[in-house]
């Protein structure tokens, strides 16, 4: 599958800047440099050494594109495996246009989304799990996801299910080899300690499964949805969450029709705050597409906020009933969903009204979002619904829903195995079931793979990497 092609790409952000990178990859990357790069000190690029940066000029024929630094890395040692040539230039968008049209033109072919990593990969550097570490490293937002990123670059999650398909690979050795000498009747293959590794890699492979949960919302922001009554403060809140005038903020009742959404990180955590519409009976059509847009947003929603006037209650506009009920309903409808119920406008009442109120709705939260009193509490709150221990223990958590899918697959073969050794299942039938845990194992770390996944991989990446 290795192209034999020099590749070529703009490695940093397209658009104008101090400086920007362009990055040439293959067999002739140095060549084509060097026919277009005259050094400041005569030197040749392809007789210098590895990992060496050069002061010079771009050529094209005889007109000077530009001054730039080339960074020479050569095969094996360099990000591909391939000889690596990276031009510094000025950030001109004229400038790295004409550089690469250059290179273009004499013969590199421009790269593919991804193709740096791939053959990053395709030539041993990176396995496909580290490969597609890349890419959420690049797309890291917080401090959390960044944390993952690194961990599964660095080959923490490859090394444990390399380590666990190795000690499997090698019972599965075994029990084929007793197929060999069946009619012996012999067993090579310890059964006791086969049984030992079963447990571990079923161990290992819950707690990998398990850390899903949490590694999938790090990486993808976790979605909170603000839901209540109209001109209870739903906007005012998103705002002051925020810190800045986001949401449109009315007197009037049902001003926000459409659910307004934006991401705050918290303790390096990504949250994702949806401001809905507010939840009445109303004739409006448009106000009542929104309400029905509430709902949805509250269904993919992992954490609600359910925000109430607390002034209202002792105007008697509200009822503490009535508050009570639609925290029933909500707690009903959505059981599995975390809810953090929410006093707002507590400026506007006594300190007496305020103990009644904390008296007769537990768990509340008391805020002023327009004073932005008791925000702070309330981040740390949020951050608190996110079980980091793993995280801050350094522990492996999978965030990639290709990788959970293939754990979910390889454990349920192992399951088969457990089973089977419990029930002194035949070894030709027990090593079918060992050879699929085996393959499933592999497509993590790209041992087995097609053209097919690592296009889908490859194509989500940025053109450069």
């Amino acid at each position: 599958m290795i192209n034999q092609d020099t590749i070529v790409a703009l490695a940093t952000p397209s658009g104008a800047g101090a400086i920007a990178v362009i990055r040439l990859s293959g067999k002739d990357a140095i060549t084509f440099a060097e026919s277009q790069f005259k050094s400041v000190s005569g030197k040749q690029l392809s007789k210098q050494a590895s990992h060496t940066i050069h002061l010079g000029h771009i050529i094209d024929e005889n007109r000077t594109i530009d001054e730039v630094l080339v960074s020479v890395f050569k095969n094996p040692n360099s990000y591909t495996g391939e000889n690596v040539i990276e031009i510094s230039c000025h950030g001109s968008n004229y400038i790295q246009q004409e550089i690469i049209q250059l290179f273009l033109r004499k013969g590199c072919r421009m790269a593919t989304a991804g193709e740096f990593t791939l053959r990053a990969f395709l030539n041993g550097k990176l396995d496909l799990s580290q490969a597609e570490a890349v890419a959420d490293l690049i797309s890291s937002d917080n401090e959390a996801s960044h944390q993952i990123a690194m961990q599964q670059m660095r080959g923490g999650f490859s090394s444990e299910i390399a380590k666990l398909r190795e000690e499997l690979l090698n019972f599965a050795s075994l029990i084929e080899l007793e197929l060999d000498f069946a009619e012996e009747d012999v067993e090579f293959a310890d059964r006791t300690q086969f049984k030992d590794l079963i447990n571990r890699i079923t161990f290992v492979l819950k707690r990998l499964i398990d850390s899903f949960a949490v590694g999938n919302v790090i990486k993808n922001g976790i979605p909170v949805a603000i839901v209540g009554e109209p001109n209870v403060g739903k906007s005012t809140l998103l705002n002051a969450l925020l810190n800045e005038e986001r949401a449109i903020v009315s007197d009037i009742a049902g001003t926000t029709r459409d659910a307004i959404e934006d991401e705050l990180n918290i303790g390096g955590i990504g949250f994702r705050f949806i401001d809905t519409a507010g939840i009445r009976e109303t004739q409006d059509v448009v106000e009542r597409i929104g309400i029905q847009k509430t709902f949805e947003k509250i269904a993919q929603a992992q954490v609600v906020v359910y925000l109430f006037d607390a002034e209202s209650i002792f105007s008697h506009k509200l009822t503490i009933d009535t508050i009570s009920t639609e925290i029933e309903k909500i707690k009903n409808k959505y059981p599995q969903k975390p809810l953090i119920v929410i006093a707002n406008k507590v400026d506007a009442i006594s300190e007496i009204e305020l103990q009644e109120l904390t008296n007769k709705v537990s768990n509340i939260k008391l805020i002023s979002a327009k004073n932005r009193k008791g925000i702070e509490d309330l981040k740390i709150t949020l951050s608190n619904l996110i079980n980091t221990g793993a995280l801050r223990n350094d522990e492996t958590i999978v965030a990639n829903s290709r990788h959970y899918d293939a754990l979910l697959k390889a454990f349920e073969e192992i399951i088969k195995v457990k089973d089977g050794l419990d029930s002194g299942l035949s070894g030709d039938l027990m090593a079918i079931d060992i050879r699929q845990a085996l393959f499933h194992f592999g497509e993590i770390t790209g041992e087995i793979t097609n053209d097919d996944l690592l296009g889908n991989i490859f194509a989500n990446f940025c053109i450069g990497k």
